[in-house]
């Protein structure tokens, strides 16, 4: 029999408690979170043309962002995934890429909105090549997937370029106001994952006093993201504008509102997720570029 307490965390088990998530149902995620890749997973990392990261900077906090391997480069086995390009400002932000340290992929194929996820830990680097060690290998539904025709140019995308703003900026504020789709990296002590989060234009808002919030929706139930949030109280976020290829990433403090009230000024949401910046940055040449189909 597969035990919950192997496969989830403290922090997720304490969120699973909280929402009434059963034993068997948790014996059921447990089964469905292998400790290796199968083979469709591997085919379909392999097939990607961006690939989303979860990282963590050398101060320990969490970033998500985004690689572009070339055709061909991405290879994938059953325990490792190793990919033949740089996460956007992997320098700038100092992120960790040394041996041993964390890190979490998700694949997304916009336009089946299929989404499989992958953590584990970083075995070998080279300068253009970072391998990962598979230490959890899942799929998740497609719910909340805008339909997406990305359009990726038949030349490498020219290298990210950021700069580090405030919350007030206006590309901030544009790239937030019109977001139906972004990228949530968290952590715990055991591990990193990143995990898209996804609904109308506007589900993530921007409040008065500088910090966000969105909602949070019915799902999986394994709360990987919450449990970690309810760890470690940090998060990042990758918010992309497919329109032109940028995105904002950021990193800061993170908290889950449990209230109904709160909820309910988004359809359909059980709880809300506030996030409080502390470091910005607008990116060009951060995102693939794509036009949403309707469905």
């Amino acid at each position: 029999m597969f035990q919950p307490e192997s496969v989830f965390h403290a922090g997720e088990r304490a969120v699973q408690d909280r929402v009434g998530v059963s034993q068997d149902s948790r014996q059921r995620a447990a089964r469905v979170i292998r400790a290796a890749m199968p083979e469709q997973h591997q085919r379909f990392f392999e097939s990607l043309p961006v690939l989303f990261l979860g990282l963590l900077d050398v101060q320990g906090r969490p970033w998500a962002t985004a690689a572009f391997p070339p055709p061909a480069g991405a290879q994938a086995t059953s325990s490792r995934l190793t990919v033949s390009a740089r996460p956007a400002l992997v320098e700038t932000l100092c992120l960790d890429l040394r041996p041993g340290a964390r890190a979490a992929v998700l694949g997304l194929e916009f336009a089946t909105r299929r989404r499989n996820r992958m953590n584990g830990v970083i075995r070998d680097v080279a300068e253009e090549v970072l391998s990962i060690e598979v230490e959890q290998s899942f799929g998740n539904c497609p719910k909340y997937i805008r339909r997406r025709d990305i359009r990726l140019p038949d030349a490498p995308p020219p290298p990210a370029e950021g700069a580090r703003v405030a919350i007030s900026d206006a590309a901030v504020r544009r790239i937030i106001s019109c977001a139906d789709t972004f990228f949530i990296a968290s952590h715990a002590k055991d591990g990193l994952d990143v995990s898209h989060r996804g609904g109308t234009p506007a589900v993530l808002r921007r409040d008065a006093d500088g910090s966000l919030s969105f909602p949070d929706y019915a799902g999986n139930r394994y709360y990987n993201t919450l449990g970690n949030i309810e760890v470690s109280g940090r998060a990042g976020l990758f918010i992309p504008d497919f329109a032109v290829g940028e995105a904002i990433l950021l990193t800061g403090w993170a908290g889950i509102d449990w209230s109904p009230v709160r909820a309910a000024a988004f359809e359909g949401a059980e709880r809300v997720v506030d996030i409080r910046p502390e470091e910005i940055w607008h990116v060009r040449h951060a995102s693939p570029r794509g036009a949403v189909i309707e469905d």
